[in-house]
């Protein structure tokens, strides 16, 4: 009787391979000791720049970090739903959430220090572009998943005058699209990521200019990013301009 040997000789190469898919899926990036650095550094110069931060999620492959099924923000949103309270510029807190969660993304809470304008990636290239032309100061820029820009600006969500204050949510109803298309102020109440941050699909978000620019007044931004983004919303019909870029619950 044979040994069998010549029987299964070859047979390795046609077994069934195992997918690449879970594989890939299972991998997930490590930081190195560079890139950690790097991201504590920036987000310890947020911090020192006044900008309130907390911990947030961050993508596993194309599923979100954190227990919810079928997440619809992925990697975009705060892990506690005390996010606001918990918000800090305190270093050593952040340097704690940083080494604790080397992978996590960080929020900054909005309405504090600082707003931030959102718009259309392609809406803001123009309207900064315009606005360098004039000499207009503009402060620091976000690049926010290839599709978004986001203007850091000094706050106006608290004013002395109460009367004056509106909250976030406003901003995004469909009435107030009509005259700001494609456009999400996002004030008390809100948040956005801050660069450092890596979304599903390799993403990021990343500064293009950064804190090192003094935040500006909104209003002198916004002629500049309404037209932009008016522009672009006449451009591109199919676009629902109604859709929130940062919904403001999980």
């Amino acid at each position: 009787m044979g040994d069998g040997i010549g029987r299964y000789r070859g047979t390795e190469n046609r077994l069934p391979r195992e997918s690449r898919l879970p594989q890939w899926l299972r991998r997930r990036p490590k930081n190195t000791d560079a890139e950690d650095s790097r991201r504590e550094t920036l987000l310890l110069a947020a911090a020192a720049a006044g900008l309130p931060l907390a911990p947030a999620a961050y993508p596993v492959a194309y599923r979100c970090s954190c227990d919810r099924v079928g997440c619809p923000t992925p990697g975009r949103h705060p892990v506690s739903f005390a996010w606001l309270t918990q918000s800090t510029t305190d270093p050593a807190q952040i340097e704690r959430w940083a080494a604790g969660e080397p992978e996590a993304n960080f929020i900054t809470a909005t309405g504090v220090v600082h707003d931030v304008l959102d718009v259309p990636l392609e809406a803001g290239g123009r309207a900064l572009a315009r606005l360098l032309e004039q000499n207009i100061d503009v402060g620091p820029v976000a690049e926010s998943g290839g599709d978004r820009m986001l203007f850091f600006t000094a706050t106006r969500g608290t004013p002395e005058d109460e009367d004056e204050w509106w909250p976030c949510e406003l901003d995004c109803h469909p009435e107030t699209m009509d005259e700001h298309p494609g456009l999400r102020w996002h004030c008390r109440g809100s948040y956005v990521l801050v660069p450092p941050a890596r979304l599903p699909g390799e993403l990021e978000v990343t500064w293009l200019r950064g804190l090192e620019h003094p935040l500006p007044d909104p209003l002198t931004l916004l002629e500049a990013l309404t037209d932009a983004c008016a522009r672009y919303a006449g451009e591109n019909q199919q676009v629902d301009q109604h859709e929130v870029a940062w919904p403001l619950g999980r």
